[in-house]
């Protein structure tokens, strides 16, 4: 049972990011992004904060000794989830969750091709470099379905879907770009509980800047429905995040990558149940062809990563 429990984790992130997604796409018609941010990161910040006070205080001192890869850290984690919120209100939960997954890989290659060392790389196979590329078109078939018309969204704003498009590429790239810095921590002795406790710090001032200036939390009436909404955000945005990062540490790399890659899959079918949402066979076409492009490009660096003498 201890050896499924990595993998549990992993899985758990997946189905929770689908109810997460649907869930908020909805309610973000009604409900202002920067409202859900503050429910939902204020807490879980909090509580890690505290954890890592009780714990291990002497991991702060850590953290402002590698200040600058902190600072970077928080710029970029607010700057990814700021994105990611708004893409969701305008477009089709699946396609945003698949853009936003599909550059994770992309930024990686793109910054080793350009000499940027964040974290620890490994060189890419040819096999591996097929699988991106078929990422890669994966993403611009998504592009096309949604500029086309033939999104689960088809009467959608098209100049909103475009700058939805754009941010959610945006927002790929800064959330890659914060997970290898925060792996760059982790490798100096951060726990992730430290990590978690300082990550959506920039995010929650920006929110809390922009409630304050519209003078209250915007869409939210009642007591109960910020009660709900605080804890609902909670359980679906914030503390799957540290169970991905549990389960990624008691995972096997590549059963961790072919879990994750199966997510906008998890996300298609719980969207199903949203009623402004219709069926698109593109768009489904577009994420299983993104799903087997990054499983295929998983076993490939994971064959190639193997001794020889395991490959027999």
């Amino acid at each position: 049972m201890a050896a499924l429990f990595g993998p549990a984790m992993v899985l758990l992130f997946c189905v929770s990011q689908a109810l997460r997604d649907v869930y908020f796409a909805n309610v973000f018609q009604d409900v202002d992004y920067f409202a859900v941010i503050l429910l939902a990161f204020l807490p879980s910040t909090l509580a890690f904060g505290a954890l890592t006070a009780v714990k291990a205080p002497g991991e702060f001192a850590t953290l402002r000794g590698h200040l600058a890869t902190v600072l970077a850290m928080i710029v970029t984690t607010a700057l990814a989830w700021t994105c990611y919120f708004f893409a969701l209100t305008h477009l089709e939960p699946s396609i945003v969750n698949t853009l936003h997954s599909g550059m994770g890989p992309l930024t990686v290659i793109a910054l080793a091709a350009c000499g940027v060392r964040i974290a620890k790389q490994s060189v890419i196979g040819r096999q591996e470099a097929l699988g991106y590329a078929g990422i890669a078109l994966s993403l611009a078939g998504l592009w096309w379905v949604v500029l086309s018309g033939q999104s689960g969204l088809p009467h959608a704003d098209h100049a909103a879907s475009l700058i939805g498009l754009v941010l959610v590429l945006v927002s790929g790239v800064s959330i890659t770009i914060s997970l290898l810095l925060s792996k760059r921590l982790h490798d100096h002795g951060v726990s992730p509980e430290a990590v978690t406790a300082v990550r959506y710090l920039a995010l929650i001032v920006l929110a809390g800047c922009v409630e304050a200036w519209k003078g209250r939390l915007a869409g939210i009436d009642h007591l109960g429905d910020l009660v709900a909404l605080s804890l609902i955000a909670t359980v679906l945005i914030a503390l799957p995040t540290f169970a991905l990062q549990i389960g990624v540490a008691r995972t096997a790399p590549l059963t961790a990558h072919v879990l994750r890659s199966l997510g906008p899959v998890c996300v298609f079918g719980v969207q199903q149940l949203d009623g402004r949402l219709a069926y698109s066979t593109p768009t489904l076409i577009c994420i299983l062809g993104y799903s087997a492009a990054a499983i295929a490009s998983n076993i490939a660096h994971g064959w190639r990563e193997q001794p020889a003498a395991m490959r027999g």
